[in-house]
């Protein structure tokens, strides 16, 4: 499951209404139970508290779409995809942003401050004797982060779809969103949409172009077509060049440098009965790319020394480049790391 993006810090309420006792028992109950689950981390039972909370206000005349937001926030932590899906499209919908004021006063008797409705909090403003500091204070909207949260939970669903046309009004809204645009290019390759995803990665280069996974996945793109082979190495070294420790990236561009090695060894044992001559040239071709991959094998090694793909790589190249003492030392190496994962 892709990492949810849940910022929104969940805290206690507490509910004034000049209702009957058993609606603001009720209230008051509800409430504490999703408070409790939620701080034990229970938000299977957390998601349908806060929701029935939410309920309870509204048909009270007092809807607060927080409630829902908490809902969907525990629904998401729960691992129930679908009813989170739901709850953050209806928020997005509803054009909910999370910002809320709170209006506090001290109670000069007490020394006490207290939290009131907008309301009440202008009443005890025309009573200074007993009330003085009177704040207001408005809280962070958390608009970009639904969009980040119901972007993942889509992309989690597998619906690719849906995702790409929630971040686009998403990026319509917040155009630099690094994470939105991050997740439209993953919607985009999941969707098989590459032409597009490529023109996405493209697009954000050019406005930053010092993001080493940018040029990773469109060196990834580039390495899937022949014809543009040699720009996938430029991509994934650029790639390297931001990030030296980018393990991926080494292993993607020795593998376009070196190309379909099977392929040509299959192609050289079948010349080689047929025209030695032309079969000794792919050898020689053969390890010449080899040759070429040579520099970026050591330095992925360099940079993840136990990483046992690196070593065997590197192992791989040093036989076909004939340096047999590199070769004899990856090969213990890689014998070394085989027995310690066992």
């Amino acid at each position: 499951m892709r990492k949810l993006i849940l910022g929104m810090a969940i805290v206690a309420s507490s509910f004034v209404f000049g209702q009957k006792e058993d609606v603001n028992k009720k209230l008051q109950d509800a409430n504490k139970a999703a408070m409790d689950a939620y701080n034990a981390k229970n938000y299977t039972v957390a998601a349908p508290k806060f929701t029935e909370v939410y309920d309870l206000l509204k048909a009270n005349g007092q809807e607060d779409k927080t409630y829902m937001y908490y809902a969907g926030l525990s629904y998401a932590l729960a691992n129930s995809i679908d009813p989170a899906i739901k709850i953050y499209t209806d928020l997005i919908n509803s054009g909910y942003t999370g910002v809320q004021t709170t209006y506090t006063a001290k109670d000069n008797k007490s020394g006490q401050v207290g939290t009131y409705d907008k309301q009440t909090w202008e009443l005890l403003k025309k009573n200074p004797k007993d009330y003085s500091e009177f704040k207001t204070e408005q809280t962070k909207s958390v608009e970009s982060d639904l969009y980040e949260t119901l972007s993942t939970l889509l992309l989690n669903a597998k619906k690719n779809d849906e995702a790409i046309a929630i971040i686009e009004k998403g990026l319509a809204k917040f155009p630099n969103n690094a994470k939105l645009k991050e997740f439209q290019g993953t919607a985009l390759y999941a969707s098989g949409n590459t032409d597009k995803f490529m023109q996405n990665l493209k697009e954000q280069l050019a406005k930053n172009p010092n993001d080493a996974t940018n040029w990773y996945n469109l060196g990834v793109l580039q390495s899937k077509n022949e014809a543009t082979a040699a720009d996938a190495e430029t991509s994934f070294k650029k790639a390297i060049e931001l990030k030296p420790d980018f393990f991926n990236a080494y292993q993607n561009l020795i593998f376009t440098i070196i190309g379909d090695d099977a392929k040509v060894v299959e192609n050289i044992n079948a010349l080689r009965k047929t025209n030695a001559d032309e079969a000794s040239k792919l050898i020689d071709a053969r390890k010449e790319r080899f040759t070429k991959a040579l520099p970026y094998a050591e330095k992925w090694y360099q940079a993840d020394a136990n990483n046992i793909d690196a070593v065997s790589m590197l192992k791989q190249i040093y036989i076909i480049t004939k340096n047999n003492e590199k070769a004899k030392e990856m090969k213990a190496k890689e014998d070394a790391l085989a027995a310690k994962a066992k």
